[in-house]
């Protein structure tokens, strides 16, 4: 790692920067420093402590990142011009693009944070039952952060001390199996610790920890010596089975009715969003969502000049996937003729009219200041989604599903088709793998998921998933007509298609380069892993 510019920005967040709060909702607005002696002796100070993990910590790799990486490189989004989208989807970033940079720095601070938080809080005099659950939400913070190392680089360095790391900053890194390992352990304490209700509107919970470890058990689950073995560990599809059905029928959460909805600023923290990023509504560069920044089509919906997502479009790929009465599309992409009543409510609403064929991204597009208080320039005030109810219903489908070719499963059905009939589509009778695939691309599209569901799918079909990549026919930019109301795409006869240059698909576009500038500090990241020494016993009772 760098760990001069860890250590800086580690320094410039605080740990003990106050988000301070007695109330029932999450303080993520900073305020005043709290020097580290008077702080830790109550369980408000660990509220304080904890809520950076929210927001802050995270803001490079959510700013250009999550959607680069998790919808770009999976070829849902397709922008030209943005350097942020393009190289991960023409398969041709290096250890020097700027996203994936910030990325990897990013999820280290994350877990030097967590790693910060943890230490300061078991060293307090504090009881040990009112510790538990805050240490317990650090610890869900750094899996996660694992997870996605795991799931992007494979191989990274697993480290739970910031003090080790400052007095030897040259570590090798440990094998993926061992970072997914890690991860899994630290849901696995948070799932045990967590409270069942958040204190805080905002907070994760026990359950939360529950859908995180649905996820990361199907991940490892694929994972072997063998990337075309066909098939997963059922030890832990079962796991992941049990953990969505954990939060599904013991949780707090609950689907909202329509879609649309889950996407409005008003609705942050509602009842399906189980784990989302806490952006601070008109809050300064760093706790700020610029999203809509990237994504929305013009100023009229802003209202101010940052609106750069003329050129941020659907791909033709994506677009394809539609079924015709799949009301989720309008609330993901934006296609001539759509009309959005919360935007530009002053003028009665926004209907889209730019005079092309291009269809342009809704998911994270808010509306202006007018529309509501808490939007700013390049701040929508939008939570950023990295788990909701509606993923861990399809993972449980995927983990019942499992290695059978299909399944009638009354359970998985009904968890699958309950999304459907949201969507205003026909309920399954049966279900594929290619059935759930294609819900996980729809619900999911445009929260920066479907890259994962590749990497996942490659470990134990690497070739399927190399044969789908290459069809989506990158290197061709396919002119077409779009049909709002049918949801209908078409090749456009009338122009030529334009062909531009991709990286070459093969097995390994699924592992990511280091960043340049990490390697150069820490050479042991080219060399092989060195198996990582776990010095806890894993929790054995969740289920």
């Amino acid at each position: 790692m760098n760990t001069e510019k860890i250590i800086y920005r580690l320094l410039a967040i605080m740990l003990f920067a106050g988000f301070y709060s007695c109330s029932d909702e999450l303080d993520i607005e900073p305020q005043d420093q709290i020097a580290k002696e008077n702080f830790f002796q109550s369980e408000e100070d660990f509220r304080a402590a904890t809520a950076p993990l929210y927001n802050r910590v995270w803001f490079s790799f959510n700013d250009k990142f999550y959607f680069g990486l998790g919808d770009g490189r999976s070829y849902n989004l397709y922008a030209p011009f943005s350097d942020y989208v393009y190289p991960f989807s023409d398969l041709t970033e290096t250890g020097l693009t700027g996203p994936l940079v910030e990325a990897w720095r990013s999820l280290y601070i994350v877990i030097q944070q967590s790693n910060n938080t943890i230490a300061a809080i078991s060293e307090s005099a504090v009881d040990e039952e009112l510790k538990a659950p805050y240490i317990a939400e650090a610890r869900f913070m750094r899996g996660t952060a694992y997870w996605y190392l795991a799931s992007l680089w494979g191989d990274a360095i697993i480290t739970t001390s910031q003090a080790e790391i400052i007095s030897n900053p040259i570590i090798n890194k440990s094998p993926r199996a061992d970072v997914y390992e890690f991860a899994i352990r630290d849901l696995e304490y948070a799932a045990k610790f967590l409270p069942e209700q958040a204190g805080q509107a905002g907070r994760v919970t026990k359950y939360s920890a529950y859908g995180m470890l649905s996820r990361f058990y199907l991940s490892y689950a694929g994972l072997s010596d063998n990337p075309n073995s066909g098939t997963r560990n059922q030890e832990l599809l079962d796991l992941a089975r049990m953990a969505a059905a954990r939060v599904i029928e013991e949780g707090p959460y609950t689907l909202l009715d329509d879609y649309a909805d889950l996407f409005k600023v008003e609705n942050n923290n509602n009842t399906e969003s189980m784990f989302a990023l806490q952006w601070v509504p008109n809050g300064e560069y760093g706790v700020n969502n610029p999203h809509q920044a990237f994504f929305a089509l013009n100023s009229e919906i802003t209202g101010d000049d940052a609106a750069y997502g003329f050129y941020t479009r659907a791909s033709y790929d994506i677009l394809q996937e539609y079924e015709s009465n799949d009301t989720r599309r309008k609330d993901t992409w934006m296609a001539d003729g759509d009309f959005y009543p919360e935007i530009s409510q002053a003028n009665g609403g926004y209907t889209v009219d730019h005079e092309n064929t291009y269809v342009n991204v809704k998911k994270g597009v808010v509306g202006s200041n007018s529309d509501n208080p808490d939007i700013t320039r390049q701040n929508s005030g939008l939570n950023t989604y990295m788990l909701r109810l509606g993923e861990v219903y399809l993972n449980y489908a995927e983990a019942v599903l499992g290695n059978n070719a299909n399944t009638t499963d009354a359970t998985a059905l009904m968890y699958v088709n309950t999304l459907r009939s949201r969507a205003g589509l026909a309920e399954k009778t049966s279900l594929t793998f290619d059935d759930i695939f294609h819900e996980r691309r729809i619900e999911l599209c445009m929260e920066g998921q479907f890259w994962y569901d590749l990497v996942r799918r490659s470990y134990y079909q690497q070739q399927e998933v190399v044969n789908y990549i290459d069809a989506q026919e990158r290197g061709t930019i396919t002119p077409f007509t779009y049909d709002e109301e049918t949801n209908t795409v078409a090749v456009d006869d009338t122009q030529d298609p334009a062909a531009r240059a991709v990286g070459v698909v093969d097995e390994s576009i699924f592992i990511l380069p280091y960043p340049e500038s990490e390697v150069v500090q820490n050479p042991l990241l080219r060399e092989d892993p060195v198996p990582y020494e776990f010095t806890e016993e894993r929790i054995t009772d969740l289920f």
